[in-house]
């Protein structure tokens, strides 16, 4: 096999501090530029800084097998090299001028794969990086680049909805209603079912009968829903998916739900509401906890004047503008009056999650899609008794600079979990905000 060279850019190694392991039996090179960048990130108390003093340490063990400039062995069977040499601008200067970080990492891919060429049985030098600029930079010059895709759960439109829809002869419908259920042996489809997967069967001739199951923990039986709720603090479902979140949410038996869906189609209202209902009315849970990622867009948190809790009320509005519409308030500071009075609702930054252990009760993580994987293991694992915990969010809205639709905390858990007993997953398709929400979604 042709041996490859790869020469990674910093931004792979602060979203995977293992990345250098990825490659198989080939040659890692990390310019010497790449060491200074995720020094500088290391006093980051962020997750970027917790990668970079993580990779910091890992290579820093490797300096134990030789010397990192001539190369050490990998486990993986490849070698790694710290690049001190392939510096030169050359090349580079008639159409970037400017020696940045990123042109100096593309200086040394473009070097070694021009000496590579020289060779009679020379390695093809592949630039491997996160930033789509650099990429696009380093293809104009005739690099094969590639994204970094190890860290992905899954790939282009794979991702796990949560439901599906199986077209059956009638009397598979009759039989459910009769019966009280199905089995798998009673469909045809070739698919995967997963525990709480909920299965839509419609009469394959095209009339109107259908019916709404449930696969139970076993990935077998099929049931008809436990609850009969369709409105929850005066929260009614509008459509299939919202019915299939609400039996999600009441269910004491499955502590994890995750939802997935574009603005405005009702995850924050309808958790909030079955939090409400199974807190305040049922006491099922002793305190409700609202909380979501600080992922500024300009300013940073500590930029704004005041205390915490003035702090936080910028990035949790969205949290307290449904909380409103729930408790029907009218006039300024109502709500946190009602709040102050109830106090079993507790609305938090996750940046205050750490160290903690949270026993019964009913937890909501909105805006998951920001979350990487570390930090989505951080939140699952400070759980406590009798809690449940709800993630949801949009991973095509997210503002975290390392992650993606496919690499984001949120459809990390979705894949991970969707086999589990503990689990249950929807993905809200339709908006139900207003028709210019839903317009504004499908269309911008």
């Amino acid at each position: 096999m042709l041996r490859k060279i790869y020469v990674l850019d910093t931004n792979v190694l602060l979203q995977e501090p293992h990345a250098i392991f990825a490659f198989q039996k080939n040659e890692v090179v990390l310019p010497a530029v790449v060491l200074e960048e995720v020094d500088s990130k290391k006093r980051n108390m962020d997750e970027i800084g917790r990668n970079a003093r993580h990779f910091s340490k890992l290579i820093d063990q490797l300096r134990a097998k030789g010397k990192l400039h001539e190369g050490v062995p990998l486990d993986s069977g490849g070698s790694l090299r710290v690049e001190l040499n392939h510096r030169s601008f050359q090349h580079f200067k008639e159409s970037f001028a400017e020696m940045t970080n990123d042109n100096r990492i593309i200086a040394v891919a473009l070097n070694l794969s021009i000496e590579e060429k020289e060779k009679s049985n020379g390695a093809k030098v592949i630039l491997v990086s996160k930033d789509a600029l650099v990429r696009v930079k380093a293809d104009a010059f005739g690099l094969e680049v590639e994204d970094f895709l190890s860290d992905r759960v899954v790939e282009f439109d794979e991702g796990y909805d949560g439901f599906v829809e199986v077209f059956v002869d009638n009397e598979i419908i009759k039989k459910f209603y009769k019966e009280g259920g199905i089995n798998r042996g009673d469909l045809t489809i070739q698919a995967t079912l997963y525990p709480h997967q909920f299965v839509i069967l419609k009469d394959a001739l095209g009339s109107s009968s259908s019916a709404l199951g449930k696969i139970e923990p076993n990935g077998y039986d099929i049931r008809p829903f436990v609850s009969d709720l369709d409105q929850v603090w005066g929260i009614r479902s509008r459509n299939v998916q919202q019915r299939m979140v609400f039996e999600l949410l009441l269910r004491q038996d499955i502590p994890l739900v995750t939802m997935i869906g574009k603005a405005g189609t009702g995850k924050t209202l309808l958790s909030l509401a079955a939090g409400l209902m199974q807190t305040e009315d049922l006491h099922i849970y002793n305190k409700l906890l609202v909380a979501r990622p600080v992922v500024p867009l300009g300013k940073d948190i500590g930029y704004l004047p005041g205390e915490k809790d003035e702090k936080l009320r910028p990035w949790m509005q969205p949290i307290y503008d449904n909380l409103e519409y729930l408790f029907n308030t009218k006039k300024p500071g109502e709500l946190d009056q009602i709040l102050a009075g109830m106090g079993s609702i507790q609305v938090e930054a996750l940046t205050y999650i750490r160290g903690r252990s949270i026993p019964e009760q009913y937890i909501i993580i909105d805006e998951a899609q920001n979350l990487t994987k570390h930090e989505v293991k951080t939140i699952l694992t400070r759980v406590g008794e009798k809690s449940k915990i709800v993630l949801m969010g949009d991973p095509q809205q997210i503002d975290h600079p390392y992650l993606d639709e496919y690499t984001n905390g949120l459809t990390y858990v979705v894949e991970k979990f969707k086999n589990q007993a503990v689990h249950g997953h929807v993905k809200l398709v339709k908006g139900e905000r207003s028709g210019l929400a839903q317009l504004a979604a499908d269309l911008l």
